[in-house]
């Protein structure tokens, strides 16, 4: 009761981080979830969690999303996917565990001094993005750094930015989804369990977040989160050390 008790925490802040910027639920709770349960655990009830809150989110701003970008992105998205789905069934969980700690960490020092790229991408970008994504999406439950970094370069309002982002999100993690339910990841029923106990802690952190949005300015933002990021990828350094 108490392990599962910690794991609707965690869930309930990670879905308060993003109801404050709109993505990076999965890059707070996964590391945070690892510490304690095993990847094949974490991965998928986060990924399930992001597809419920994307379709939510979606649905509210159907209009605003650019879709345009969204039929670039998703083909690559989906064969990066695929090859995380697989490296996730067969690689040794040390390894998985050092390469998440690094990648959450050097997104979180991106955030918080501020290290943003300026000026528009160019389209062919979507590829590697998308690649990227899928890939780091079914590997490590987090994949939208690279699909955040190159929207926010290609759009310039940012509403259309959270609408494009959601509706991605909720297309690609659909198809994880899917290749997760063949492989068997999505059948045991603890994770089925925590799943529903799930959805109150996230509709509340999504609720609280979108309020506290308002207030915040976005370089705020960034830096709160990465704070938390860098936090998480320590305490996954220290796990594997121990």
């Amino acid at each position: 009761m108490a392990d599962m008790t910690l794991v609707l925490c965690i869930l309930m802040s990670a879905y308060f981080i993003r109801g404050i910027t709109g993505f990076g639920s999965a890059l707070i709770a996964v590391p945070l979830l690892a510490l304690s349960q095993p990847l094949q655990f974490a991965i998928p009830l986060v990924l399930t969690l992001d597809f419920t809150a994307s379709v939510i989110l979606g649905s509210t701003t159907h209009q605003k999303a650019n879709w345009s970008e969204i039929k670039i992105l998703l083909p690559a998205g989906m064969i990066g996917a695929c090859l995380g789905a697989f490296a996730l069934l067969t690689l040794p969980t040390q390894p998985v565990l050092i390469a998440l700690g690094a990648f959450v960490s050097l997104v979180g020092f991106r955030n918080i001094f501020g290290m943003q790229p300026e000026g528009q991408l160019s389209r062919v970008w979507a590829i590697p993005a998308g690649l990227v994504g899928g890939g780091a999406g079914a590997l490590f439950g987090a994949g939208s750094p690279p699909y955040i970094i190159y929207l926010t370069r290609r759009l310039h309002d940012k509403s259309e930015v959270r609408a494009t982002f959601s509706w991605l999100i909720a297309i690609d993690g659909g198809f994880r989804l899917a290749l997760f339910l063949f492989a068997g990841l999505l059948l045991e029923p603890k994770l089925q369990l925590a799943y529903v106990l799930g959805l109150a802690p996230m509709l509340i952190g999504l609720y609280i977040g979108n309020k506290v949005h308002a207030d915040m300015t976005r370089e705020g933002m960034l830096r709160v989160v990465g704070t938390l990021l860098v936090l998480s990828g320590a305490m996954l350094f220290l796990k594997v050390a121990i």
